[in-house]
């Protein structure tokens, strides 16, 4: 079967719209204006799960055997990250000594600062790291802010497939619960659970009509109504709030509420509009993106860590508007340096399990 490349188009595009997201959230809240970060949540990972629903399949088998390798994949990553994290700290110690630690975790805003050497390294750390409690790099903080999306991809992958193999018929009813369900949160407030609830019931949704739409195309003149309703709603919130309301969207993301739901529409509709119609031929520097995904987006959580030492001492001498398209354009640049060398650290941890299992299986 021919691969559609328009999938790994839009992966690639929404990869650096993360990347982009986590240069003005992270670093970027040192000089970039309220406004654009609001605006670049556009573009957010609500995509990654359409996709994911637009790829699905009801194989159980296949599906679980990905989610292990992805696992694995996981689980090598951290574990370099562990121990890249450990030397650092070793050697920022013994080098430049304990003044200059402290300067260094100020920048990130974190509370951490190691008294010696013999302080680290904290084992339990990369134990939770194996099972998805994400304890703070701190090193590389954006890795771990960025990893609650995987947990939640993890348990709406096993969730959609069950349904998908074991309820094909029913699945417009699978729909309304999650998308009911994530109405009665919001509606309610008292009632949004903690953990992982609130997330799944609305990507879930998202993965399942995603599926529905899958090889199909949204009729043309369906399409300037679709956008005029979500227009109307924009008109109306502005006109009884404000840009006010918007400036908390930020918030309004962790756990999804209605505002982020919204704000996410927009991105989903041209998602699936552009499905079956936008054809793109050859692979490019999308493209490729979009097949190596999971690594960029292990190496956008370092680069995006990276570039506070760029952007501490640059913001004093430059408008913010050159700083934001330069860090950007650095934060992408070093994302595809590291996700190269992840790609090759992963290589290397598979052949150390290829050559333990060889080596256990002759025992």
């Amino acid at each position: 079967m021919k691969r559609d490349l328009y999938i790994d188009f839009a992966k690639g595009f929404a990869t650096l719209a993360i990347i982009f997201i986590h240069t003005v959230f992270w670093s970027g809240q040192f000089y970039v204006p309220t406004e654009l970060r609001v605006l670049s949540l556009l573009i957010d990972v609500p995509l990654f799960f359409a996709l994911s629903g637009l790829t699905s399949g009801a194989n159980i088998e296949k599906t679980l055997y990905r989610l292990l390798k992805l696992q694995i994949t996981y689980m090598i990553f951290v574990t370099f990250l562990f121990f890249l994290d450990y030397l650092f700290k070793v050697f920022g110690l013994t080098i430049f000594g304990l003044d200059w630690m402290k300067d260094f975790y100020s920048t990130f805003g974190t509370k951490y600062v190691p008294q010696s050497i013999t302080d680290i390294p904290q084992w339990q750390n990369l134990g939770n790291w194996y099972l998805h409690q994400y304890t703070n790099a701190d090193t590389f903080p954006v890795v771990m802010g960025s990893f609650w999306y995987l947990k939640v991809y993890f348990i709406l992958t096993v969730f959609g497939v069950l349904i998908l193999r074991f309820f094909p018929k029913h699945i417009n009813w699978f729909i309304g619960l999650c998308l009911g369900l994530t109405l009665l949160f919001n509606v309610f407030p008292q009632y949004y659970p903690t953990g992982q609830v609130g997330y799944v019931a609305l990507y879930l949704g998202i993965f399942l009509i995603a599926h529905q739409l899958k090889g199909k195309k949204i009729k043309t003149k369906w399409v300037p109504a679709l956008y005029g309703i979500l227009m109307l709603i924009l008109i109306f919130l502005f006109w009884n709030s404000g840009k006010e309301l918007f400036l908390k969207m930020n918030k309004a993301k962790f756990p999804p509420k209605l505002l982020y739901v919204f704000w996410a529409s927009f991105s989903l509709l041209t998602l699936f509009v552009l499905y079956n119609r936008l054809k793109i031929e050859k692979n490019n520097l999308l493209t490729y993106i979009g097949q190596n995904a999971i690594f960029f987006y292990f190496a956008q959580g370092m680069s995006s860590s990276l570039i506070y030492f760029i952007v501490v001492p640059l913001k004093e001498y430059l408008p913010w508007g050159i700083l934001v398209v330069l860090i950007f354009g650095i934060n992408i640049f070093l994302a595809i340096i590291i996700s190269e060398g992840l790609k090759k650290v992963d290589a290397f941890g598979w052949r150390i399990m290829e050559f333990l299992r060889k080596k256990t299986a002759s025992v």
